[in-house]
């Protein structure tokens, strides 16, 4: 009998083969949490300091400037002295390196092969940079000391000598792709190749962590291992400060970047991100399995690849932020991806660490650990997917696709959470004809889950080239359901069921998992072939575009006895801005709610065929490790939460992205909060005494500027039936502000527009939201 069909008739018996309870612990798990905790709490500070522009993006600057050229070349600089090279595990070394450049090809190449040839080299150089280069230093040595410390010390100097070696060796391959792409975007091509590798030689010996390595390993031989006495004090400052610095201000950087994210980039993110936090990692483990040869201790030898698994999970660096800068190339994704991996991380490095643990639990437990996670997740997501249906019928949505379909795959989502919940009930109970007939709420569910899916990204292509489904609709709904409920009508024929299996993924053994994974495979390749269809063309440019333009163009009315469309009028060159807004229904203030309720939400809908796919990606990996590995491993485990997390967690995901309907739940709530605010102002009616700096921000701004500012950002809008009011966007206001000098980034014009606010000098069109840097409606008061 083998191993493929032990794994089918038991879970249990699974378990205990794939773990052996006599191995000794290999890391610290009870500190990981805590150092989790301090690391991501000093990140949320900084975040928290540049939300509220406690410190402003400009200010932030030295802050960065001193953490790079002051605290990380004394870190490296200390390590590299102090380093002992006795203890490297070489082999381990070669399996980063090794593993870095496996990613960094595959990303490349696909790159090139897909994106058009104007920006082709400067995105492949600069996204394979991304996959690459991890935050090492500031988030990384953290963890790492808090897992090995105590077990394996030695582990804590590969940080750095790994992360020097990547940016020596990779760096300059992506730098030379983006200055490739410079030079053939010039008229005249005057600089020649050897120039471009003379300037790419340049800018990686300018990198502090290249040069400051060099001289740390210098010093390591002239000084014997050890810094002098005199030095020691004021290394040992600079590299203390260098930790907490470091990331707060990450918290800094992360301000306003995932509002960047446009459904255009998304997909690129999406890529990206499971490049960096999923390949990578496991490339890493495999390369240190395979190049490693020289540990003779097996424990050991796991320790490294484990240890190998980890750090490939850490987040992408800042500092590639800075390269996206510099070469103009993709920043948005850059950014907004930096931010998304580094909070990613956190939870993958946790379970990962606490899964590796694992070996000394009881199989047993490990499996009631695992039906536990999934019980408790499908009892809150079915809760939050009742809440988002719900809220899509109320709303009205559901009449108009895609949202349609969306509502079908909500349905499918909560009977999948019923059934887990009831699944979890029965097992117990032994009783087969009650097992049976939640295998088929569960499985029928659930495989609906992954055709809908499917069939959402469809319906969304072919919305895209036929602007109208017509008689499809019927078509989608009958195949959401029926080939799920087909599939499962076949398994329950022509299936046998396993003895003494309390896992609903094996039920059925080998031949449950082939059904799966064809319905997975089916569902994965509808997805990818609709999304690179959307992503095609200018599709989600010119949502983009409409999108903006709706938010920037003036409000026109349809007057109703006359029936003529009132033209809005030019900007105000007079400089007063005295018309008021009396209107109840005011047209400008409720024009994105019009814009919405024409919305099909298109953006949102890829999103959520995306975040999906990873989940179907990873069943699909769970279903092909089974069939085709006889020895699933020890992060097989890891797998399988995750895909029970991805499964029964779906909910969470439909309730981010539908259930806070805007205009159904949010601005009622603040309009009401709003308005009972004002109201006890006016009852008060005792002014304000304004502090000394909006008295005089307010004065500048009126004897100076407010002229010029309406003569370039002020026009009139038509608000209600009769009423014409003279408005602007905030965020029209924030980037006139940075034009002519008033503010140096959008942090300090947005505290300037907070001034004149509070100064009377601007309100918000029927007063309900604080001065903000977004597409809002404000006007001048005085």
């Amino acid at each position: 009998m083998t191993v493929m069909e032990d794994l089918t008739r038991s879970s249990s018996s699974m378990l205990a083969h794939l773990y052996s309870p006599a191995q000794s612990d290999t890391m610290s798990i009870d500190k990981l949490l805590p150092a989790l905790l301090e690391c991501f709490g000093i990140i949320l500070c900084g975040y928290i300091a540049g939300r509220t522009n406690i410190i402003t993006s400009t200010q932030a600057k030295g802050l960065g400037s001193f953490v790079a050229n002051f605290a990380l070349p004394a870190v490296l600089f200390k390590n590299m002295v102090l380093l002992d090279f006795g203890n490297v595990i070489w082999p381990f070394l070669w399996s980063i390196l090794v593993a870095k450049v496996c990613v960094f090809v595959i990303v490349c190449v696909l790159t090139l092969m897909v994106v058009s040839p104007d920006s082709r080299y400067s995105k492949a150089g600069i996204f394979s940079i991304f996959a690459t280069q991890s935050n090492d230093f500031a988030l990384g040595y953290p963890i790492v000391e808090a897992l090995y410390q105590t077990t394996y010390p030695q582990y804590l100097q590969y940080i750095y000598l790994v992360a020097p070696v990547s940016l020596i060796i990779l760096n300059p391959i992506g730098f030379a792709f983006c200055e490739i792409q410079k030079w053939k975007n010039q008229e005249n091509r005057q600089q020649s190749k050897l120039w471009i590798m003379g300037l790419v030689i340049l800018q990686v010996l300018k990198n502090p962590i290249v040069f400051m390595v060099a001289i740390g390993i210098i010093a390591h031989f002239v000084l014997h291992q050890t810094i002098p006495p005199f030095m020691a004090e004021f290394v040992n400052g600079l590299a203390n400060s260098f930790g907490g610095a470091a990331l707060f201000y990450l918290g800094l950087t992360m301000v306003g970047q995932l509002g960047k994210i446009t459904r255009s980039t998304f997909v690129t993110l999406t890529l990206l991100l499971t490049a960096k936090l999923f390949l990578m990692p496991l490339i890493c483990k495999d390369m240190v399995d395979l190049l490693d040869d020289t540990n003779t201790s097996a424990m050991n030898h796991s320790s490294l690849a484990n240890y190998a698994f980890l750090y490939g999970v850490f987040p992408t660096a800042p500092s590639v932020g800075l390269y996206a800068v510099y070469y103009n190339t993709e920043l948005q994704v850059v950014t907004a991806g930096m931010v998304i991996s580094t909070f990613l991380s956190a939870p993958i490095m946790y379970v990962s660490a606490w899964l590796l643990t694992m070996p000394h639990m009881d199989p047993q437990l490990v499996m009631n650990s695992l039906l536990s996670v999934s019980f408790n997740i499908s009892i809150v997501s079915s809760l939050a997917l009742v809440w988002t249906i719900v809220v899509i019928f109320l709303s009205k949505k559901f009449r108009r696709l895609p949202h349609m379909f969306t509502v079908n795959l909500f349905f499918a989502q909560f009977l999948a959470c019923i059934g887990m919940i009831l699944w979890v009930i029965v097992v117990k109970e032994d009783n087969f004809i009650g097992q049976i007939l939640t295998l088929t709420l569960l499985y029928t569910s659930l495989c609906s889950t992954y055709v809908w899916t499917g069939l959402i990204a469809l319906s969304l292509m072919l919305t895209k080239r036929f602007d109208n489904l017509g008689i499809f609709p019927g078509v989608f709904i009958i195949a959401g359901w029926g080939v799920s409920a087909s599939v499962t009508a076949v398994l329950l024929i022509s299936g046998e069921k396993m003895p003494d299996t309390i896992d609903s993924s094996f039920f059925y053994g080998k031949l449950q998992i082939i059904f799966t994974t064809v319905v997975v495979s089916f569902s994965f390749l509808l997805v990818g072939g609709s999304l690179i269809y959307l992503s095609r063309g200018s599709w989600a440019q010119n949502d983009q575009i409409q999108e903006t333009n709706c938010a920037e163009a003036p409000v026109t009315e349809v007057d109703p006895e006359r029936q003529t469309l009132i033209e809005p009028s030019g900007n105000l060159h007079s400089g007063q801005c005295e018309n008021r807004c009396e209107s109840e229904d005011c047209l400008v203030a409720t024009e994105e709610e019009v814009q919405q309720d024409a919305d099909r939400q298109v953006a949102r809908h890829v999103i959520l065929c995306l975040l999906l796919t990873i989940g179907l990606l990873a069943n699909l990996s769970s279903c092909s490790w089974l069939l085709f590995n006889h020895d699933p491993g020890r992060l097989y485990l890891e797998l399988q939460f995750f895909c029970a997390v991805m499964n029964f967690g779906q909910g969470f995901i439909s309730f981010a992205l539908f259930g806070l309907d805007e205009h159904l739940i949010l601005l009622p709530f603040k309009k009401r909060l709003y308005s009972l605010w004002y109201r006890r102002k006016k009852e008060e009616q005792l002014p304000p005494d304004l502090p000394e700096d909006i008295r005089i921000t307010c004065t500048q701004f009126i004897k100076y500027h407010k002229h010029q500012c309406c003569h370039d950002i002020v026009k009139k809008r038509r608000c209600g039936k009769k009423t014409v009011v003279d408005c602007f966007l905030g965020c029209d206001l924030v980037q006139w502000l940075q034009q002519v000098g008033l503010a140096h980034d959008s942090g300090e014009a947005v505290l300037y527009g907070a001034r004149l606010q509070q100064g009377g000098v601007l309100q918000h069109i029927n007063q309900q939201h604080d001065f903000q840097d977004k597409p809002l409606y404000y006007r001048f008061m005085r």
